[in-house]
Parts: C-alpha cells; structure tokens; sequence
C-alpha cells in the first residue's frame, strides 16, 4: 500500500477532514469509465454537489479530491441554507479525449444506485448537456437543460450571490452596503465574472479586470469601455487604491506570495478554494484584510440547482440568494464576537447547523 493511499484512508477514517458516510468506487469498464462519489453528509438532506471530469495525476489524488471537495459541500449547503448534505464525485481522465455518451451513461447508472442518497450536478469538466445525458439514466441530476426540465447555467444566480456577499462586506468595513465609488478587481471574467462585473457597474464601482483568454476582457471592454485591465492578477492585485479584489479564476489565489502585497480592504470572489493552505485566513487578518469566506458567497449556483429537485422558479431562487447578504453578515459578527477570522466562523457556523440536525 503506498503512502498516498495511506493518506486517503487517515483522511476518510481519522482526521478532522474526514468524517465522510459513504465513498464508492466505480468502474464501467465497457466505457472506461472510474470515477469516486464521496458522501461527505446527509445530516441536512440527500448529499449535493457537482461532477468534476479530470485527468488526475493518480486515482488516490482522485480520492483525496472527492473527499475534500464533498466535505466543502456539506458547509457550502448548510450555510446556503439549503436541505441537503454534501457530496462530490469525479470522473478520472481528460474530458477531451474520453468523454462519451456511453461513459456518460453509465456514470447515470452509478449515481442511480445510491437511491438518491447523492444528487448530482455541474464542475469542472462537466456541462449542461453533459447532465442532460446523466439524467437519462438518474433522475438525482440537476444542472440540465431548460429543455429537459432544468435551470440551464447557474452563473447568473452565482454572480448575483457574490455581489450580495460583497455588499454585506463593504457595509462591515465602511458602514454602507454599496460599491459605488469603490475600486474592484476581478480576476476571470469567464461566465461568473462577467455578470459579477455587470452587477458592479451597475451599482457605480470603478471597475479593473483580468483574465488569460483576451477574448473575455474583450467582451467586457466592448460591453464597458470604462473598465480598466490589468496585464495580469499580479498587477490587479497590486494595483493602488484598490479596494476589493474578487477571485473569480482558479482556486488557491490567495497565498503566501499574494496575500503580503495585497493592497486590497476586502476579498470577495467566486472562486472555490481560494486559501491555499490553513493559516492563509490569519495571514489576511493580520494585515486588515476582511476576507469573505469563498463557499458562502458563491454559493448561488447550488441553491439554483437545489431548487430544481422542486421545479425550477428564478425568483425563488433569487430570493435565496439575496439571502447570501445576511449570512455574510452573520459570519462577520460571529467572527467578531469569538475573535477569530471569518473562514473559521463560517465553519464553525456551518458545523453547529449539521451537529442540530443531527440531534433533531
């Protein structure tokens, strides 16, 4: 036994990120397919939580990935207030080279064999029409098409939470729930990025932008000729006067080489797992830097598709979502109260909502 897989099994059965129910191995081998479903908790509901197809270096990193990312699910949907627990599953290999509709099919049938005990959606890798396939063989898929009974891109409601999020943090640091007049940074303005930037224009902030594809700067400058852009995040996230900076990109922005020269007041972005490792949280704290924790604030894509278990209604969707305003806010007086920084309120918050159901 190798000790990766050393590390999987203390993970899963003995560390305090563990804690999971139930992971299940699966092979299709007609298709090709393997992938993980980890069930991190159904204390509050069935476990929810996306698909990633990826080309992952080893199955055990598979593993470990499932294994982390459902148990971030569990405090995503706790805190979203939603009815659910937290899952993940992922599918090993590159998406460009074996992604099938027989593969696809028979990851249906896995999922479908848990009884509904893990719902499934979107991640990395993974899109609308790819669970529009999915859902032919389960009906526990969410993230379809409007055509087949689903809410279709859940960017809109992601952004619109985000935005909420950043709100509840301006009105903590300078006593007015507003943008206007601010400078944001956004880094990626892919699908969530750029009507996060939409939002922000809107509400009067001075707005600067970054992202690789030249193309989505492009588009956000022909839509907003008044938005300035960075040549890249490092020079965003330098940028003087520069009041939030929103991760919208890849995870782990936030690190011992980007937080020292941070010039922002605030971090609220859409990123998942932005804080590249535990004391990062600290780091930020020490230097004034309210950070808003990643998986509150963007948390509107899996109230969207939460709600489509229920038939799918926007509105009520986005009244869930200005919710994420409130929660933000709470998470910042609790930290403030126990006197510790905002990531480790929100877990502590989401811990105590699973800890009541389970007595209840």
């Amino acid at each position: 036994m190798t000790d990766v897989t050393d590390g999987v099994l203390h993970t899963l059965f003995r560390s305090e990120q563990g804690g999971h129910e139930q992971v299940v191995l699966c092979q299709d081998r007609a298709s090709g397919l393997k992938a993980v479903i980890a069930i991190h908790s159904t204390a509050l509901g069935p476990a929810l939580g996306g698909t990633r197809f990826y080309p992952y270096a080893s199955e055990e990193e598979a593993v470990l990935d499932a294994l982390n990312l459902s148990r971030g699910m569990s405090y995503k949907n706790a805190l979203a207030g939603l009815e659910h627990g937290g899952g993940k599953a992922v599918i090993i290999g590159d998406p460009e080279l074996i992604k099938t509709e027989e593969l696809l099919l028979a990851y249906g049938r896995m999922v479908a064999s848990l009884g509904g005990r893990y719902v499934t959606a979107c991640d990395v890798g993974t899109y609308v029409a790819d669970m529009d396939v999915v859902a032919r063989e389960c009906r526990w898929t969410t993230g379809r098409s409007p055509e087949n009974g689903g809410a279709g891109d859940s960017s809109v409601l992601t952004a619109f939470g985000v935005f909420q999020g950043m709100r509840a943090s301006a009105q903590h640091v300078w006593g007015d729930p507003t943008l206007r007049g601010r400078v944001v940074g956004v880094a990626g303005v892919g699908k969530v990025g750029h009507y996060l930037v939409e939002h922000l224009v809107q509400d009067g902030a001075e707005v600067v932008v970054t992202d690789v594809r030249e193309e989505s700067v492009r588009r956000i400058t022909d839509k907003f000729p008044q938005v300035r852009v960075a040549a890249d995040t490092d020079a965003l996230i330098r940028t003087e006067g520069l009041d939030v900076y929103a991760p919208c990109a890849l995870g782990g922005a936030l690190n011992d080489d980007t937080v020292p020269v941070l010039t922002a007041r605030i971090v609220c972005g859409a990123a998942n797992n932005q804080l590249a490792h535990p004391g990062v949280e600290k780091d930020l704290e020490e230097r004034g830097i309210l950070y808003a924790p990643d998986y509150v604030v963007n948390a509107g894509g899996v109230i969207q598709v939460a709600d489509e278990l229920h038939g799918f209604d926007f509105d009520r969707c986005k009244v869930k979502a200005t919710k994420i305003f409130d929660t933000t806010s709470a998470i910042f007086a609790r930290a403030k109260e126990d006197g510790i920084p905002p990531a480790a309120a929100a877990d502590r918050l989401a811990e105590q909502r699973m800890a009541e159901a389970r007595r209840a």
